[in-house]
């Protein structure tokens, strides 16, 4: 077997590492400009979608809690370059939550059990599928005070506000604003999968997928179903997860009836903020990124996200917590990877949040296996790789 030392890593991370993110950054700086004009462009026809500028703590409902946007400025000052509305789910696929206005004062109330519509209004005789463990209702009787743009029929059926239709004002208004802004060049819409809107963005270094999702933005209340943190967890320290609760949670309209639980927020504060002890675990997680996108899962539609590394990053804290479990780069980069491995060969990846979901349910089982071949390759001969 062909074994790797820390140099080796420093010289993967220095030589390929470096250059991935430097070109991500390029693509990821263009992407934004362009969909931040879009957006722009569609919130002055309609109020009740924002520009991704107005994001996160940016948002126009949050101009009244100051402590919670300093908080959130000093947390990931000098750490955090992406606008938090843009995820890079590989080199070429990015997910961008579309912020939603008008709906203020989220009180998670207990929504009625069975719904008997269809997306276009007519009756059923059986009720609508439940929502899965990720994703839930939505009512406009939720909010305190929703605006009245939102008691709108192209977007609510019986009191809820249904994804399906929300989104097909949304596409509506994105189709007519590419050629408001002269971008018919730079974007095309692609076919839509299920509920979300896709389009193909042309920039400097490549052609980049973007899945363009509206999100409505909760700050300040966190779900019941995300039980978190864990008890007798020493990883993330308590004053950090009570920090983290407080930016909330989203819910994306990925679907036609159920709106998807989001936590980028608290995910990006955990990424940013993870070495303060100054432990190697980002260093680990860009090299095994790196290695997943170069040799085990590359592609514009990989079946691995940077999303389930970050996860499985995550997880791996929790179980190592103390600052001596990640001294060892080479050691700690292998037991990544061999976490990674188990979790692909059984298709299997719990969410970090709501634990009870696994976030592999509906990935092609015969790409996973053929990832688990890859991994175990490696973990064979690792040297042979990082060479």
């Amino acid at each position: 077997m062909t074994n790797f030392t820390d140099e080796d890593l420093d010289n993967y991370l220095q030589n390929q590492v470096d250059l991935r993110h430097r070109l991500v950054s390029k693509s990821v700086e263009d992407v934004q400009k362009i969909i931040k004009d879009l957006t722009a462009e569609i919130s002055s026809k309609d109020a009740r979608f924002q520009s991704i500028a107005n994001s996160g703590v940016h948002n126009a409902s949050l101009k009244d809690q100051p402590a919670l946007v300093s908080k959130w400025s000093a947390l990931l000052r000098g750490r955090c370059a992406y606008n938090p509305a843009i995820q890079v789910l590989s080199p070429t696929l990015y997910l961008i939550s579309v912020p939603l206005q008008g709906l203020t004062g989220y009180k998670g109330r207990r929504t009625r059990q069975w719904r008997y519509y269809t997306l276009s209004g007519s009756r059923l005789l059986s009720p609508v599928r439940e929502p899965e463990k990720l994703y839930q209702w939505l009512e406009l009787e939720s909010f305190v005070n929703p605006s009245q743009e939102w008691q709108d029929s192209l977007m609510t059926i019986e009191g809820d506000i249904v994804p399906a239709k929300v989104v097909n004002v949304f596409k509506k208004h994105l189709e007519t604003s590419i050629k408001t802004c002269g971008l018919t060049s730079k974007v095309s819409m692609l076919e839509s999968v299920g509920s979300v809107v896709r389009v193909a963005v042309e920039t400097s270094e490549a052609q980049i997928e973007v899945e363009l999702v509206p999100t409505v933005e909760l700050m300040n209340y966190w779900p019941r179903r995300a039980r978190w943190p864990r008890l007798f967890r020493r990883w993330p320290s308590t004053e950090r997860a009570r920090c983290i609760k407080s930016f909330g949670f989203n819910l994306m309209a990925t679907s036609n009836y159920h709106w998807l639980l989001s936590f980028s927020r608290a995910e990006q504060v955990l990424l940013s903020n993870i070495d303060e002890d100054g432990g190697c675990r980002r260093k680990c997680y860009w090299v095994v990124r790196q290695l997943k996108e170069d040799i085990w899962c590359p592609g514009s539609k990989p079946v691995i996200t940077a999303y389930h590394l970050q996860t499985l990053l995550f997880w791996t804290c929790e179980k190592y917590p103390c600052t001596r479990d990640w001294k060892d780069f080479r050691g700690c980069v292998l037991r990544l990877v061999q976490k990674l491995h188990k979790c692909v060969s059984q298709h299997y990846l719990r969410h970090y949040f709501v634990r009870s979901h696994n976030l592999l349910k509906y990935s092609n089982t015969n790409e996973l296996d053929d990832v688990a071949k890859k991994i175990n390759n490696f973990l064979d001969n690792p040297g042979t790789y990082v060479h």
